[in-house]
């Protein structure tokens, strides 16, 4: 009985490219009372493994937060394994605005002692005493009255890339720490005003929700569903976006978008910017915002410090990290005195600059790809390789990809080819395929589509 991940993200990528079907990046969250949250957590990895479901858990005795990767063709079962559960009939699943295969690349279901961490007593309080749902249309309407004051209870790194207009943006690195800097920011208001609150996916605001209505707040609401579902909802009822820019997901994609405004700017150069990366020296992945251009001149790095490290042999590096806390102990998160433009705290809903194009953010996955099929011969003399197609159709201009452990990794595009033994441009599955290949390749290697 197979408990935990025993595939590396790189073994999993490959997979999830060869199979080539889609999968559904989702999230979803459950308040309940669970006995055994060790046996709970063991089900639901059986479960979900036999589904091909991947993506970060937490369970504890208050309940449930999951984010998710699931083969869509999966999505009806994965659903029935929750439903299983009583406390999780006809739960919602916020499904992400902008879809990559590889969101989550393992599946780790972890038992912790809350499924967010508050730093609460929940003991001290009623925890099912919350505000009031409010769905987007809403959401927007209530942000037009005079009296609403709107709080995001996201971290920093995570409100710098995209906020609610006039959105009070706490400068904090933990969900813990803006429970009580709201609470004295706000002490003359708690009965005038309406305190109206967001998060990603609407878990943080559920427990936080309750707490400010037993610090004697009265008119406490949420936003439904969080970011995530409120982006839906827009789309779905053509409703305007009081939203601006991207929202920071905790995946391989670092973001997706709600609207084409960029409120950040690259924390190296300056240049309006909201792509985030993690700094590539193993011992800093200090997580900040990189454009295009310094990605290229820095190598992913944060410093001329940590990229003169990633040039140094494995070995070399290794050493250096030895005895020193590593990730993102080092640093506080996504802050750093080498981080020129980085802002916190309160700010702008001026847009710098709008996005020219949506583009998944894919960090060390470097080339999406899709299995074609296998090498069948290869006519050394001709420097002519035979090609079964068994999976998506190849055409002259596509891009494709061989690797095998003696070949590698080698690119060529397809200018000319023959199918079946007869000149065509397209190849369909179950067709034998053969063209020019300028380097020497092996009956082991696969063959795949490289996807733009």
């Amino acid at each position: 009985m197979q408990l935990y991940n025993t595939l590396s993200a790189e073994e999993r990528a490959e997979l999830i490219d060869q199979a080539g079907k889609q999968r559904l990046t989702l999230s979803f969250y459950a308040y309940a009372k669970i006995e055994n949250p060790q046996q709970f957590r063991n089900d639901l990895f059986i479960a979900w493994n036999r589904l091909d479901a991947l993506g970060r858990t937490y369970v504890a005795k208050e309940g449930i937060n999951a984010q998710m990767s699931v083969p869509a063709e999966n999505m009806e079962a994965f659903r029935a394994t929750l439903e299983a559960y009583d406390f999780m009939k006809n739960i919602r699943l916020n499904v992400a605005v902008e879809q990559d295969d590889h969101s989550f690349l393992k599946l780790t279901v972890k038992v912790r002692d809350k499924i967010v961490a508050d730093g609460l007593n929940d003991d001290t309080f009623d925890v099912t005493n919350i505000g009031v749902h409010l769905k987007a249309k809403e959401f927007n309407e209530i942000l037009e009255n005079p009296d609403t004051i709107v709080v995001d209870f996201r971290n920093h790194y995570e409100s710098e890339i995209g906020h609610f207009k006039n959105a009070i943006t706490p400068d904090v690195e933990t969900f813990r720490e803006s429970l009580p800097i709201i609470n004295e920011q706000l002490q003359d208001y708690k009965e005038s005003k309406n305190l109206v609150m967001y998060c990603t996916g609407g878990i943080r605001c559920e427990k936080a929700s309750a707490y400010f209505k037993h610090q004697g707040f009265k008119n406490v609401f949420q936003l439904e569903g969080g970011i995530i579902n409120y982006a839906k909802q827009i789309k779905e009822e053509n409703l305007e976006s009081k939203f601006i820019g991207k929202n920071f997901v905790f995946d391989h994609r670092l973001g997706e978008r709600i609207t084409d405004d960029i409120v950040s700017q690259c924390h190296q150069c300056g240049k309006p910017c909201d792509n985030h990366t993690n700094c590539l020296n193993d011992g800093c992945h200090l997580l900040f915002i990189q454009c295009d251009d310094c990605q290229a001149a820095m190598e992913n790095c944060c410093s001329d410090e940590c990229l003169s490290i990633t040039h140094l042999p494995l070995v070399e590096q290794v050493k250096l990290r030895r005895g020193v806390q590593v990730g993102n102990k080092i640093f506080r998160k996504g802050k750093s005195d080498k981080l020129l433009f980085k802002h916190s705290g309160a700010l702008s809903d001026v847009p710098l600059a709008k996005a020219q194009k949506t583009a998944a953010i894919r960090q060390k996955i470097k080339v999406k790809k899709v299995l074609l099929g296998k090498v069948a011969h290869y006519y050394v003399k001709a420097q002519i390789g035979l090609f079964v197609i068994e999976n998506e159709q190849l055409n002259v201009g596509d891009t494709i990809l061989i690797n095998g452990p003696t070949t590698g990794n080698e690119t060529l595009v397809i200018d000319k080819m023959m199918v079946n033994g007869t000149a065509n441009s397209v190849a369909n599955i179950g067709d034998k395929v053969t063209f020019e290949v300028p380097f020497r390749i092996r009956l082991s290697d696969k063959v795949f589509k490289v996807l733009t």
